[in-house]
This record gives C-alpha cells, structure tokens and sequence, in this order.
C-alpha cells in the first residue's frame, strides 16, 4: 500500500467511527476512538514498548503536516495525552485533521512494517462488521 492508501484506509475507519460515535456518551473524536480501538491488538503484537515507539513515531511524522500536534504526547503506557484537548485549542476542523493525518501515520508504518496483508487483517479484526474492500457497510450508508 502507497501513503495515499494507507491515508484513505485512516479515512474509512475515521468515517465509519464518526458515524458510529453520533450515538455515544460522551462524544470523543473519531480519531481517539480508532487509536483506541488499533492500540490493544497493537500492543499485543508489539508489546507496550514497540507500540509505545511506533506512536511516537507516527506522532513525529504527523507533527510535520500538522504542527497543532505539538501538544500532544506518548505516555509511558502507550496512551495518547492531549488529543482530546486538541479541539478547543485549535478548533474542531484543525483537531479532526490532525487526528486523521496520525492516524494516517500509525497506519502507514503499519504498511511498511507488517505489511499490506497482516494491516488489513488487523483492521478486519478489529472491525469485523465494516468493509474495507471497496464495498460501502450498513453504518457508512446512513451516514
């Protein structure tokens, strides 16, 4: 997969979270939930310290195209601090994109260091009720 696969695979699973969010309490961005939701089966496969380093390292690669991120920061358990605040210090357009490009990021050196096939392996598992082939899922319809 090339950057702009891996950028609209992040926007897939950016629109199917935002679609499923609009129902729950209370309403976290889209990108915080597909890191929360990528984060536990990262961490299984890489233990908390690999996945604490590809992070970071797809937080410095989107820092570049997004200095908004700047604030925003890797902990020691592998979780992510200030993306939440992100919104109402830059607004919410900003944040969203900001949120997306790293997301786009962690995906991206998923790619490259798992490659194409195990990636979309991992994403099916974690949303096995959504489609990533070209098909459009029930919740994307009713977006």
């Amino acid at each position: 997969m090339s950057l702009p696969k891996s950028r609209h695979l992040a926007q897939r699973l950016l629109t199917y979270e935002a679609v499923a969010g609009k129902n729950s309490d209370p309403p976290e961005s889209a990108a915080l939930r597909v890191y929360a939701k990528l984060r536990r089966p990262l961490i299984t496969l890489a233990g908390v310290a690999g996945f604490r380093s590809l992070l970071s390292r797809a937080l410095t690669l989107a820092r570049a195209e997004a200095p908004s991120l700047s604030v925003v920061q890797v902990t020691a358990d592998g979780s992510l601090k200030g993306l939440e605040e992100l919104a109402s210090q830059t607004g919410k357009e900003q944040a969203r994109d900001g949120g997306a490009i790293l997301i786009a990021q962690l995906i991206g050196l998923l790619l490259i260091f798992i490659g194409d096939g195990l990636t979309l392996r991992l994403v099916q598992d974690v949303w096995p009720e959504a489609a990533f082939d070209g098909r459009v899922s029930e919740k994307e319809r009713k977006a």
